[in-house]
């Protein structure tokens, strides 16, 4: 499972990718988590607030702030 957090860097992206971090160890995933800051990358999946959260390549959170309950639900 390849998760994406798509943002800038500002603090919202980073407490997004701390909480999909903690989802991911919590459930025991095998799961790559990778920063996408690059707005031209971002604009392709077709992100236009962020932060973000893409799960294989799908956008599933945009422009807030996901709980670590959230996206447990958003990937169990």
């Amino acid at each position: 499972m390849d998760i994406q957090i798509l943002g800038t860097g500002c603090a919202k992206c980073k407490t997004l990718y701390a909480n999909a971090e903690a989802a991911v160890k919590e459930l025991g995933l095998d799961a790559t988590l990778t920063k996408v800051e690059d707005l031209r990358e971002i604009i392709k999946l077709g992100v236009m607030t962020t932060p973000a959260l893409a799960v294989d390549g799908k956008v599933k959170v945009a422009g807030k702030v996901a709980t670590v309950a959230d996206i447990k639900k958003l990937l169990a």
